[in-house]
């Protein structure tokens, strides 16, 4: 079995769940060829598992300050170097074609007249759930990286035969730390988040960025991006303070902590996910970060967990069986596992901590 396998590289959920399915197709006998598009090279980190991965420069989006430059985004997207990529990809020596939302095997797939699967949350948003509503939003789910069969995945299934999350497993060796908090913002400035961050001075902020030196700024430590420090930090805060990214939100709850969002502005899915968020009750969500709002969060939200099942684990077989399962089957027997989940008629399952 020979897999193509997309992955958008914009953000670093995507490269997350693809680095949960690696060693599971590995161990699998399963020969996987990953592609990784919408990063710079030098941007990439931690990447040993993928192998003799490809990089191509793809589609993305850029944002200043915490929200979404559309006028960057279309001036810098090289659609002449995407069509060449997509043209140019062959095809021929794969058995299936995988992408998570990522556009070159995508619409290489789809120009050959192929099956492409597609894995990832952005598939969600083709059911009817709780979602911000936009036509451009709408247009973005199901054209930037169509797929021929679609896996979505999300904290609910909210009656839809969707996955739930693909989360990392790590052994917990950390003590949790109420008074500690993991930040991880790459869309807003650090600089005016660390001046947030410091009048807030009865807890302790491990802050994960590259726009400034790492070292100790008061009450928060600055650290550098990098998978085994990240998790790390994860595993000893009690509390998560992130954009509304799916990944990151999604070890939280698998973890328990308390988690406060500010979607990227301008963002369909952040926003999105900051809505079925609030909906479910599983975080605080907030379109202004302030000492006042962090300080409250930490005071009055308790931490809510949700014991996610081995998602990864049954994908990795799936896969290497052909991909042969309805995802309506998949979807119910994965849920049946998650306490308090009645999939025919959902009810609330989350546990406070």
């Amino acid at each position: 079995m020979k897999i193509l396998y997309g992955v958008q590289a914009t953000g670093n959920g995507h490269i997350s769940r693809a680095r949960a399915l690696a060693p599971l197709l590995n161990k699998l006998g399963v020969d996987v060829t990953y592609l990784f598009s919408g990063r710079e090279p030098k941007d990439f980190f931690d990447m040993e598992i993928f192998g003799d991965y490809k990089v191509k420069t793809g589609l993305t989006f850029q944002s200043n300050n915490g929200s979404l430059n559309l006028f960057d985004t279309l001036s810098k997207a090289q659609l002449a170097q995407f069509v060449k990529d997509v043209t140019s990809l062959d095809l021929s020596e794969y058995d299936l074609l995988v992408s998570d939302f990522e556009p070159i095997v995508s619409w290489a797939a789809k120009v050959n007249k192929r099956e492409c699967i597609g894995i990832g949350h952005q598939y969600a948003f083709l059911f009817d759930i709780p979602r911000h509503r936009s036509l451009f939003g709408a247009f973005l789910f199901k054209w930037f990286a169509p797929a021929s069969k679609q896996v979505g995945l999300h904290w609910s299934p909210f009656n839809y035969p969707i996955l739930p999350p693909i989360v990392m497993k790590h052994a917990a060796t950390e003590t949790v730390d109420p008074k500690k908090v993991l930040v991880y913002l790459p869309f807003e400035s650090s600089t005016v988040m660390i001046d947030t961050l410091r009048a807030v001075k009865e807890y302790e902020f491990l802050m994960h960025c590259k726009d400034i030196k790492p070292g100790q700024y008061d009450n928060v430590t600055v650290h550098p991006f990098g998978l085994e420090l990240f998790q790390k930090n994860l595993h000893q805060c009690q509390s998560v303070l992130c954009n509304a990214g799916f990944e990151l939100n999604s070890e939280a709850l698998k973890l328990g902590r308390r988690i406060l969002v500010k979607p990227l502005h301008g963002q369909v899915e952040q926003h999105s996910n900051a809505i079925a968020l609030d909906v479910l009750g599983l975080a605080q969500t907030t379109n202004v970060l302030t000492a006042e709002v962090i300080h409250s969060w930490l005071e009055t939200l308790k931490p809510i967990q949700i014991d996610y099942p081995d998602t990864a684990s049954y994908l990795a077989d799936w896969l290497a069986d052909g991909a042969q399962k309805p995802i309506p089957s998949m979807a119910k027997e994965l849920w049946s596992q998650v306490d308090g989940i009645d999939y025919e008629e959902l009810d609330l399952f989350v546990t406070s901590t």
